[in-house]
């Protein structure tokens, strides 16, 4: 990346801006990033095939909404202000689902944040105990008044939530008249339950029905119900959405978790003065469980037709590309930018629109639901045959991971040579499970392409 933290046109050519504005510089080892992207420049163009199309179309749209491109913030801190809106259209994102608007006040913990790491220290799973807008209602409606007037190709959702029909109907009429693009019913913040609140909404049918006609009375403008996943089945609630009046469902909000205990203080994460609370999970970690809500409701014939706004774990154009082939039109990101920043649609935009044209998809429209009728119930799919492993000796470091897994975690069908340290299949015990192919770490065993029947027993 250049200083500008844009991406060199040509790495071999370049003076190396980069190189020299890196924080590391002179502190560690030299970071040789000119070396690092000539080589992957160099192995990308062997790899990736020749563009079939020169020019794609990035934009979607909400319920007609415009959006130059799917990609908005959802609905939390990282859209919270005028200056941070400000910096997030002017850095690409199509749109920002403003945090939460409510007129009741807000009393928020510190801290409020807790992660779970991985072994480098980055966090992919992410706890809030947040609640919403601390702004008045009039001033952020004043935010909405000057965003339309600065930035009047941005698409501004209004995530409201009401504490009764009055309430929800106000809401939404002031969020329209104040130049809201589209209104999001905040039906699931964990944060603020109550008897008519939050969470407590999106498990209740009667309710979610009952607020969103009260929101469409107030609205001629596109109205999403945000639904929460602290359900078994998500499918009901956004029935009830629809009978409500309901334009789009947007799914996921954060999962009810509690992400670790401090086994020095022996109080649960985050604590505040000694004490912490069920609050709302986040990040890369709950990325199958947004998608699996996603494709229940895409395959819900039912609900064709419903704009659907997918999120929960996005943080590269690939997670966002699977949100989309499982039918999201738009997809939202926020613990991503808590952690990198706003500059990660710069990434987002590129990535998709090589993906349209490699794959020589003309348009993101072209790209939505693909892949949902792939997800089929338990009985439709086959299972009378086995695709072996098969390892490639050239590749094989000889680590023995496919050996032990399999020993112990799967049906104890790979032998292991300790003289050459080489791994074998007993063609016999194997089931095609496919532990060894995951566990790999130097992607040394493909998939066999042909397969056998198996012989059924008894």
């Amino acid at each position: 990346m250049g200083a500008s933290g844009k991406r060199c046109d040509s790495c071999m050519n370049c003076d190396a801006p980069c190189q020299k504005a890196c924080v590391l510089t002179g502190h560690q080892l030299p970071v040789r990033i000119r070396e690092v992207f000539t080589a992957f420049q160099m192995e990308t163009e062997e790899i990736l095939p020749k563009h079939v199309m020169e020019d794609v179309d990035l934009s979607s749209d909400i319920c007609g909404v415009k959006l130059e491109n799917p990609f908005l913030l959802s609905s939390s801190v990282v859209a919270s202000n005028l200056d941070m809106l400000r910096r997030a259209f002017a850095a690409g994102w199509a749109g920002a689902a403003f945090k939460t608007i409510c007129s009741f006040p807000q009393h928020e913990a510190s801290p409020r944040f807790s992660v779970v790491r991985n072994h480098s220290r980055a966090f992919f799973g992410f706890k809030n105990i947040e609640q919403l807008s601390d702004h008045s209602v009039e001033e952020n409606m004043e935010i909405f008044r000057t965003l339309k007037k600065e930035f009047p190709t941005k698409v501004i959702v209004a995530s409201i939530m009401g504490s009764d029909e009055e309430e929800w109907t106000s809401l939404a009429r002031r969020c329209e008249e104040a130049g809201a693009s589209v209104i999001e019913c905040n039906f699931s913040c964990p944060n603020m339950e109550d008897d008519s609140l939050g969470i407590t909404i999106g498990q209740s049918e009667e309710l979610v029905e009952r607020f969103t006609r009260a929101v469409k009375k107030g609205t001629s403008l596109p109205v999403l119900a945000k639904l929460t996943p602290n359900v078994t089945d998500m499918v009901p609630l956004a029935l009830a959405a629809k009978r409500g009046g309901a334009d789009g469902i947007a799914a996921i909000n954060t999962i009810n978790s509690v992400t670790g205990v401090n086994i020095d203080t022996l109080v649960a994460e985050p604590s505040v003065q000694g004490k912490s609370i069920i609050g709302g999970y986040s990040g890369a970690a709950v990325k199958p469980i947004a998608l699996r809500f996603m494709a229940d409701l895409s395959n819900c014939e039912e609900l064709e037709g419903m704009h659907l706004s997918g999120m929960g774990g996005i943080e590269t154009w690939r997670d966002a590309l699977e949100f989309i082939l499982l039918g999201a039109g738009s997809v939202q990101v926020t613990t991503a930018v808590m952690q990198y920043g706003y500059r990660i649609i710069d990434d987002l935009i590129q990535g998709l629109s090589e993906y349209l044209k490699c794959q020589g998809f003309p348009s993101v429209h072209a790209l939505i639901d693909q892949s949902a009728p792939t997800i089929v119930s338990h009985t439709d799919i086959q299972r009378d045959r086995i695709f072996y492993p098969m390892i490639r000796a050239d590749r094989c470091c000889g680590c023995g991971r496919c050996y032990i897994s399999c020993m112990d975690g799967g049906h104890q069908a790979i032998a292991f040579d300790p003289a050459s340290r080489k791994p074998s299949i007993k063609g016999a015990r194997c089931v095609g499970c496919h532990l060894c192919v995951l566990v790999c770490p130097a992607h040394a065993i493909d998939i066999s392409p042909k397969s056998v029947r198996k012989v059924r027993k008894g």
